[in-house]
């Protein structure tokens, strides 16, 4: 089969297309899965330029997130059946094969099915930033109906479902975003008030819109910057969660709102193997479905690229400012 192989560590161009040999069901619970599209997420580009999580040698296989459709299924596998449409985010870190792939095998306890109203390409742009913003808002940010909540970088990938799933608890959601023409964007996407990033920071925005009180709940998306500034726009014993390194900070202010810091790292559960904690990815997969096909939650995919391309999607989105996914289609 065709596959996309990270050959070494380095710049987009250590990305190629090979020929590999398919995978087998090696266990009972397990299906096997003809990928029709893989998700491209930033996690991707930093294993590319960093390495792998495990010990195992190159050449590996990337790409957490995929579709596609189940074409064999093991003895013990009763969950779905031959043709299903499935999405999940499983491998793609150095142990097992990722989804830059034309074909996966899983076990059936880390698929779900996908909404009948999304195409390939849209499911798999999904996964990991439904899992992300939904751990951040509700479970680290315990967000509540009637709170205000400040969403950075609303039109990225995890920013903009983030939003909806923030509008769709009955959450006030203020956002920040980098150009002018991203605002009506997020505006379509549910958000209450849009604060653009300035030289001088956007600070100053959210004061005015929360009337010097600030957000219940800050998401950060961005950075160690982002989070610094945030810290003085988090409401006094509010909630300021993070899915990156804030790096070295001065807490002093932390304390003194008494804030509570979080960290959302949805791949936690399949690097420490936490089985029951992706059960629960599982089950926000679920929940997500069911507003979908309801009409009530939507993904915006900007790029869509062929798998034979996936070192042009990486340099896209290294190149940043990418409104909403970017994903590789698999003929």
């Amino acid at each position: 089969m065709k596959a996309i192989l990270m050959t070494a560590i380095g710049n987009p161009d250590v990305l190629a297309v090979h020929d590999i040999a398919e995978p087998t069901i090696t266990a009972a619970t397990q299906i096997k899965v003809k990928l029709k599209a893989a998700g491209v997420n930033p996690v991707d580009t930093k294993v590319r330029h960093n390495g792998v999580f495990y010990s195992q040698s190159l050449p590996a296989v990337l790409g957490c997130d995929g579709a596609g459709e189940v074409i064999e299924i093991g003895t013990a596998a009763g969950r779905f059946k031959l043709g299903d449409k499935v999405w999940f985010c499983n491998g793609g870190l150095g142990r097992e094969q990722g989804n830059y792939a034309e074909v996966t095998v899983l076990d059936q306890r880390w698929a779900s099915l996908m909404p009948d109203t999304l195409s390939f390409a849209e499911a798999a742009a999904l996964p990991l930033v439904l899992i992300t913003a939904w751990g951040a808002l509700f479970d680290r940010g315990g967000l509540q109906a009637g709170q205000t909540v400040l969403i950075h970088a609303g039109a990225g990938g995890v920013g903009h479902v983030a939003i909806q799933l923030a509008k769709l608890k009955g959450a006030r959601v203020i956002t920040t975003v980098s150009s002018e023409e991203k605002v009506a964007f997020v505006k379509s996407l549910g958000a209450d008030d849009v604060a653009l990033y300035k030289p001088n920071g956007f600070a100053d925005a959210v004061n005015q819109l929360t009337h010097g009180k600030g957000a219940d709940v800050v998401f950060d998306t961005v950075g160690a910057a982002v989070f610094k500034e945030s810290i003085a726009i988090t409401a006094h014993f509010g909630r300021l969660i993070t899915i990156l390194d804030p790096g070295s900070l001065d807490l002093t202010e932390a304390r003194m709102r008494n804030l509570l810091i979080g960290f959302e790292l949805m791949l936690t559960p399949m690097l420490r193997d936490l089985h029951e904690a992706r059960d629960k990815h599982v089950e926000i997969l679920n929940a997500c479905r069911s507003y979908i096909e309801q009409g009530l939650l939507k993904v915006y995919v900007s790029q869509r690229f062929p798998l034979e391309q996936a070192a042009l999607a990486h340099a896209s989105i290294e190149a940043g400012h990418t409104q909403g996914k970017i994903v590789l289609e698999i003929a």
